[in-house]
C-alpha cells in the first residue's frame, strides 16, 4: 500500500490542528519526545499526550487512552510497537480521529486499509516531524532548522 502521495501528506498536515501521540515518552533519549518538543516548538497544533504509565511530558498532562483527551485529536501520531497498533487503530476509529500516523518503522498494509475503510487518512512509515519540518522549511539532514535555503551543497573543510 503506497499510502498518500507528498502533497496529500502536506495537505493532511495543513488542515490538522490537534495531534495526540500515543505512546509519548518523558524519557528525553527516546523519538517521541524528540518529536514532541518539535511539535509544541516548532508548530502552532495543540499537542496531547497519551501514554497510561506517565502523568506529565514537558510540563503538559498525560493521558491515559485517546478517548480521556480533552477532545477529538484531528491526527493520532503512533509511537507503539507492532503488536499494539490494531488496538490504537480501533481506539482512533471509537474517538473519530480523521489521520492515524504510523511513524518510522512502523508500517502494516492489512491495518491501513481498515483504517481507509473506516474513512482514515493513514499515513505509514513516516515520522510527523520530519515531513512537518519538510513542508514548512525547516528541514536539514541533522533534525533542525538552519535558516539557509539552497540546492547546493557546502564545500567540505
Amino acid at each position: 500500500m503506497s499510502g498518500p502521495t507528498a502533497g496529500q501528506r502536506q495537505e493532511i498536515l495543513d488542515r490538522t490542528r490537534t495531534v495526540a501521540v500515543v505512546g509519548a515518552s518523558d524519557n528525553p533519549s527516546r523519538a517521541s519526545y524528540f518529536v514532541a518538543t518539535y511539535l509544541l516548538a516548532s508548530t502552532d497544533y495543540e499537542v496531547w499526550f497519551v501514554n497510561p504509565r506517565v502523568t506529565e511530558i514537558l510540563g503538559r498532562p498525560v493521558y491515559p487512552s485517546l478517548a480521556e483527551c480533552p477532545g477529538v485529536p484531528d491526527l493520532v501520531d503512533v509511537f507503539r510497537r507492532p503488536a499494539d497498533l490494531a488496538g490504537v487503530l480501533e481506539e482512533t476509529i471509537a474517538v473519530g480521529a480523521h489521520t492515524f500516523w504510523l511513524q518510522l518503522g512502523l508500517s502494516d498494509d492489512a491495518l491501513a486499509a481498515r483504517g481507509e475503510a473506516a474513512g482514515l487518512d493513514v499515513v505509514m512509515d513516516r515520522c510527523l516531524k520530519i515531513e512537518h519540518a519538510r513542508f514548512h522549511g525547516g528541514l536539514h539532514l541533522a533534525g533542525f532548522d538552519t535558516g539557509v535555503i539552497t540546492s547546493r551543497r557546502r564545500p567540505l573543510r
